[in-house]
């Protein structure tokens, strides 16, 4: 009888205490849980944007028989558009094209005035993607249209065609939004506008902004 007492004692004082510790004991922390919806950056895909900086050209040129070197300093803006792909290797390839124009006109050999406005310019790029910033070169076609005007004489416009070559940085703001800096060497070649003859060549350095989709 003693020994069901003491049983029935030991039960009642038992079980709240073992229901107390289910209650109150503290629960684990969770395990973390990588998000299965999250998408790595990459650079494929078409985009576009807006660019202006500054252009300085040099040129040759043979007027009456008379050559010259002048120089031209001055101001770009325009837009690009362009389409990349991105390889698992972190190398990026594309195509880009542009148009801009230039403020640079400039007198020569004081007898009138002679520039570029318009320009443009179709690019292969190749690049490499360290996460969001992109580092390229890119090589290709490019024209200019050249003109002189010299009051009484003549007033004439052609489009000079020549190479572009340079380098720049991409580097994504947002997963939709870029920035960059680009240097660029364009040779246009050489080419007769009316009585004189131009072999022009210019440096730029362009900041932009782009979109991509």
């Amino acid at each position: 009888m003693k020994t069901m007492l003491l049983t029935s004692a030991f039960i009642a004082f038992a079980v709240p205490a073992f229901a107390a510790d289910a209650v109150y004991a503290p629960p684990e922390a969770p395990l973390p849980v990588e998000n299965p919806t999250a998408v790595p950056f990459t650079w494929s895909g078409p985009y576009l944007g807006v660019q202006g900086g500054g252009s300085w050209l040099s040129g040759d040129f043979t007027l009456g028989g008379v050559r010259s070197q002048e120089s031209f300093d001055g101001g770009v803006l325009g837009a690009f558009a362009g389409f990349n792909h991105q390889f698992d290797n972190n190398v990026v390839a594309g195509i880009e094209g542009d148009l801009s124009y230039n403020w640079n006109e400039s007198d020569v050999q004081g007898l009138g005035n002679a520039g570029t406005d318009l320009n443009g310019a179709v690019r292969a790029r190749l690049g490499f993607a360290i996460d969001r910033a992109l580092i390229y070169g890119a090589a290709g076609w490019t024209a200019a249209s050249g003109y002189t005007d010299i009051p009484g004489v003549t007033k004439d416009s052609k489009t000079m065609n020549g190479y572009t070559l340079g380098a720049g940085i991409d580097y994504a703001i947002t997963d939709k939004m870029f920035g960059r800096v680009e240097y660029r060497f364009n040779d246009y070649g050489k080419q007769d506008i009316g009585p004189s003859t131009f072999d022009m060549k210019e440096n730029r350095v362009t900041v932009g902004v782009g979109v991509k989709f």
